[in-house]
């Protein structure tokens, strides 16, 4: 079986990336620009080195700077009804993944119409959005470059996405030097979410020899720049390497897709508010120790490619150095290792399971088949 491979149309990675806004804009031809983040990014100056390149450019703009901290339905229709009532034609994403699926979002809903909930699910939405730049300023959830958006769902206290090649960026413009002043415990949190996204899609179902390049070069940048970053945040070297570790992941995430680590973590989010990237790396050694066996080789991969000594090991001991790796890793970085950290409870392991089991995009796409009792078993260990 073979599988697609998409990417943005346009992408610009690296130091002084921001410098190519104004000339993809001109090539878009765009009138009038919403640009879409948080109060955290314009408090912190970000968004004003933004309007600078659109004002240089002579464009009209308006500014949405109400995004969540987890997006729901209600806010990215409120964005979306910005655009309309304004006739901004090019959407600009500027933030972390929230900033950048509440873009994503708005521009879709921008040609398509109704709500967010019509299209939630795979390939759902009707057809092209309003073109987007979307402009990560954590490196972490690869949102640039994916092909969906994730939602929540107040009414029902979950988690769900928008999967469609409509999401597709125009452009992505991935600058380290938007991620100096990122506080280190979201360089940690957003890292080790990226990390996640280089194994899963590794590692997945739908793995190809074109995303295995992107996600194994992913977990070396990131294993080996990711302490520096969060401890030495001024370390443009250290930012540089985490913005490429994250959009080579994003890339191979977009078509090779995650597995059981998001499977199992969406629901601790939706239930227990934990940030999605704490709730993967919380979970990732629990279920990566279940999935080594299904593929050793793989997973002694990404153990050397994290440092780990494997030359002289026996296979299946060297898969499971990479278990070793990322627990170490995560400690280092203060993150939660436990369930009961974050809130979690014996008698809250059947609510999780039962919304992990629903995750059937993702679970059919791990490497290792799991039943109802494995999901439990994991979170009972990870308690």
């Amino acid at each position: 079986m073979t599988f697609p491979f998409v990417m943005p149309g346009v992408c610009h990675v690296g130091p002084k990336a921001l410098e190519h806004l104004g000339e993809e804009l001109r090539r878009l031809r765009a009138r009038k620009v919403l640009l879409v983040c948080d109060p955290g990014i314009a408090q912190a100056g970000l968004a004003e080195r933004v309007e600078k390149a659109l004002k240089a450019e002579g464009l009209d703009y308006e500014v949405f700077d109400q995004v969540e901290l987890e997006p729901s339905t209600e806010n990215v229709e409120k964005a979306a009804e910005i655009v309309r009532s304004s006739g901004c034609d090019v959407l600009i994403g500027l933030g972390g993944g929230s900033s950048l699926d509440v873009a994503k979002g708005a521009a879709v809903l921008a040609t398509a119409g109704g709500s967010i909930r019509d299209y939630m699910g795979i390939e759902l939405v009707p057809g092209p959005g309003l073109p987007t730049v979307l402009i990560p300023t954590t490196a972490g959830t690869g949102a640039e470059v994916t092909l969906n958006a994730i939602y929540t769902l107040k009414d029902e206290r979950v988690k769900k996405g928008v999967v469609s090649r409509y999401l597709r960026a125009a452009v992505a413009i991935v600058d380290p030097e938007l991620t100096l002043t990122c506080p280190p415990k979201v360089t940690a949190a957003t890292g080790m979410d990226a990390l996640v996204h280089a194994i899963e899609s590794y590692t997945a179902v739908r793995a190809t020899m074109h995303t295995d390049m992107y996600a194994l070069k992913a977990v070396r940048l990131i294993g080996r720049a990711l302490r520096r970053a969060v401890f030495a945040g001024h370390d443009l070297e250290a930012r540089t390497a985490m913005a490429w570790g994250s959009f080579l992941a994003g890339v191979s995430l977009a078509n090779a897709g995650v597995g059981a680590v998001h499977a199992l973590a969406y629901p601790l989010g939706g239930r227990f508010h934990v940030s999605h990237g704490v709730a993967n790396a919380l979970l990732l050694p629990y279920v990566l120790e279940f999935n080594a066996l299904a593929d050793l080789d793989k997973f002694a991969d990404m153990a050397a490619a994290l440092g780990e000594p494997v030359s002289a090991r026996a296979p299946r001991e060297a898969a499971l150095q990479v278990v070793k790796a990322v627990r170490e890793l995560s400690g280092d970085l203060g993150l939660p290792q436990r369930l009961r950290e974050v809130g979690v409870a014996p008698e809250d392991l059947d609510l999780l399971t039962d919304g992990a089991v629903l995750q059937t995009r993702l679970l059919t796409n791990n490497p290792r088949t799991l039943t109802r009792e494995e999901i439990r078993e994991i979170y009972a260990r990870a308690l």
